[in-house]
């Protein structure tokens, strides 16, 4: 009896547990139906993926190698920065006094670059040597703690500059063409020369709308007189210098406020831009605008007075009211702004090196050409920044654009050029072929009223050709093609240094030839002041002209030549003195070429 209730009572305890274990599950399983009480399931655990970091962009990088190479430098040494120097693309030996001089300014001074151009000597330029310039350059580059920024006027390809490259024309041969991708083309051409030389800032192409027919100084080296084409042919320039990677320059349009309508060569004196404000948007400033515009690097100043804008007689170079007021806030330019060379007389006449220097970085210029005395410059700068007319940060304001743009260049990864790579670009059969298309489409027909040109007989034809110097080359590369494509034609190359009494036993014997051409150097240089034929070939011509035959004149170079020679039968105009214009001369003197160049500016009365 004890036994079974005990039995009883542990399975009524087992029978109890298992309906408290089914309640228990019910209540789970109604919980898990229920939304408000159900729990979030746990989300598996997901591996975090690096999100790639943005790529600074190019201007940053820049930037930040410019800071890095600012911090290393003293005050002095900024303004060195700022300061550009004459070269002659020679090689001088280590011991002279010459490389001693650039070892103190680039290695100590620290100056900021170097400017190539071509030394005179008894009248003749002489060109620099590529592989002597070149090997030149890399010697300097060796020397300077920061990479050197090295500029050169290659307005018409490394051929002003150079010797043994291809000779293209002035730049009112590419006007009288009338096509800009030619000019693309020449500014594609142009970078890679300057790259391939060691040479990273171009000062090209010349902005100036030559709209005055006596100006000394611009003349054929403008694209011509109408606002519009100047204006394409500079976005045209600056395009092609821009479209190789591989050959990345500077480029700078020039010269600003526009040196077209002055009468006066800033190298002798301070020319002046008399026109009214109205006139100077439509005319000087349209091309500058569209150099803006197209992202040129850089605008070079002119040495001239411009009373529209500056009220003070002093070179827009030194006016706050020209290059701060008029190109920084109206132009809404932000590049480099860098001065015409400093010591040419239309700035040195009104201030000396220092002067000039300290009051040309207060209107707003960043980097000073060619002052007459650099250490003189730099000192009167610190002078400047010591008295507060001007300040540490605009110093380092314009040193920061400076290295900013040897980085943009990428001189702090390869500052050096390979000497056995020159000749792969100077020697180019493709630059050659266009500069003569230029040449060729560029010769203009401008009078022909005694139906002379084409030549009809050029076996019986006497071609006189007036060089501008004995010690030249002009004239030779006509005188070669004359004698393979007229071998009969009789031609005499004449020189400034030939006497009057010479000159009139020529023209004396120009008597038996029943067909005279004449063709005439004339062009335009520092210095000279002038556009005119030289010594006396003024009355050699005139007394040809009396003879009574028609005279064919050939200008090759200035078109304005025509208006002192109103009686000649018929004249033909080339804008160049290039060897490719010689020929191209003959070739359209014998009726080899079409005849299709057309006046890209106007020539005065009594001409036409």
């Amino acid at each position: 009896m004890a036994g079974g209730c005990k039995i009883r009572i542990i399975l009524w305890r087992v029978v109890a547990a298992l309906a408290l274990v089914g309640a228990f599950g019910i209540a789970l399983v109604e919980a898990s139906r229920s939304p408000k009480s159900q729990k979030p399931k746990p989300t598996p655990v997901q591996k975090r993926v690096p999100q790639a970091k943005s790529k600074p962009s190019a201007a940053a990088i820049e930037r930040q190698i410019a800071q890095r190479w600012m911090r290393q430098m003293s005050l002095r040494q900024l303004v060195a920065q700022l300061v550009v120097i004459t070269s002659y693309g020679e090689a001088p030996p280590k011991h002279s006094r010459e490389f001693r001089n650039y070892t103190k300014l680039i290695r100590d001074t620290r100056v900021g670059g170097l400017i190539v151009i071509n030394r005179v000597q008894n009248g003749f330029v002489r060109q620099a040597e590529p592989y002597a310039m070149a090997a030149f350059l890399n010697r300097m580059q060796r020397l300077a703690r920061v990479p050197l920024l090295v500029g050169a006027d290659f307005e018409r390809g490394a051929s002003m500059r150079v010797a043994n490259t291809v000779k293209y024309p002035h730049l009112m041969a590419f006007g009288a063409a009338g096509d800009p991708q030619l000019t693309r083309r020449l500014g594609l051409a142009t970078a890679r020369e300057a790259r391939a030389l060691g040479v990273h800032w171009v000062f090209a192409p010349v902005a100036d709308v030559n709209n005055n027919p006596d100006n000394p100084i611009i003349n054929i080296r403008s694209f011509g007189q109408d606002p519009a084409a100047v204006s394409a042919h500079v976005r045209a320039f600056i395009e092609g210098a821009h479209s190789d990677p591989a050959a990345r320059v500077l480029v700078t349009a020039k010269h600003f406020p526009g040196h077209g309508d002055t009468t006066v060569d800033s190298h002798l004196g301070l020319a002046t831009v008399s026109a009214g404000r109205e006139r100077l948007e439509k005319v000087e400033l349209a091309p500058f605008r569209a150099a803006i515009a197209q992202g040129v690097d850089s605008i070079m100043t002119a040495h001239i007075a411009l009373p529209a804008i500056e009220k003070e007689e002093i070179p827009a170079t030194v006016s706050a009211a020209v290059l701060t007021g008029l190109l920084r806030d109206e132009l809404k330019f932000g590049g480099l702004v860098v001065t015409d060379a400093m010591d040419m007389q239309g700035l040195s006449k009104q201030f000396d090196s220092g002067a000039a220097a300290a009051r040309a970085l207060e209107a707003g210029a960043d980097v000073l050409l060619m002052p007459p005395d650099p250490e003189e410059a730099i000192r009167a700068v610190l002078a400047a920044v010591k008295n507060g007319t001007l300040t540490r940060k605009r110093i380092e304001q314009s040193a920061l654009k400076v290295l900013m743009a040897k980085a943009r260049l990428g001189l702090h990864r390869k500052r050096l050029v390979n000497l056995e790579e020159i000749s792969d670009v100077l020697v180019s059969e493709e630059s050659a072929a266009l500069a003569q298309e230029v040449a060729d489409r560029a010769v203009t027909l401008v009078k022909n009223t005694a139906k002379t040109v084409p030549i009809a007989q050029p076996a019986n034809a006497c071609l006189f050709l007036l060089s501008e110097s004995r010690y030249g080359q002009q004239g030779r590369a006509l005188m070669a093609e004359a004698a393979r494509r007229a071998p009969g034609m009789r031609v005499t190359l004449l020189d400034p240094t030939v006497s009057a009494a010479e000159l009139d036993r020529a023209a004396a014997g120009a008597g038996a030839c029943p067909q005279v051409v004449v063709a005439a150097f004339v062009s335009v240089a520092a210095y000279r002041g002038k556009t005119a034929l030289a010594g006396n070939y003024e009355s050699f011509l005139r007394a040809l002209i009396a003879r009574g035959k028609p005279v064919t004149l050939i200008s090759l170079g200035s078109p304005y030549l025509v208006r002192a020679f109103p009686g000649v039968g018929a004249f033909m105009t080339t804008y160049s003195t290039a060897p490719t214009s010689e020929i191209a001369a003959l070739k359209a003197l014998l009726g080899e070429i079409p005849i299709t160049g057309k006046l890209p500016v106007t020539i005065p009365e009594p001409a036409q």
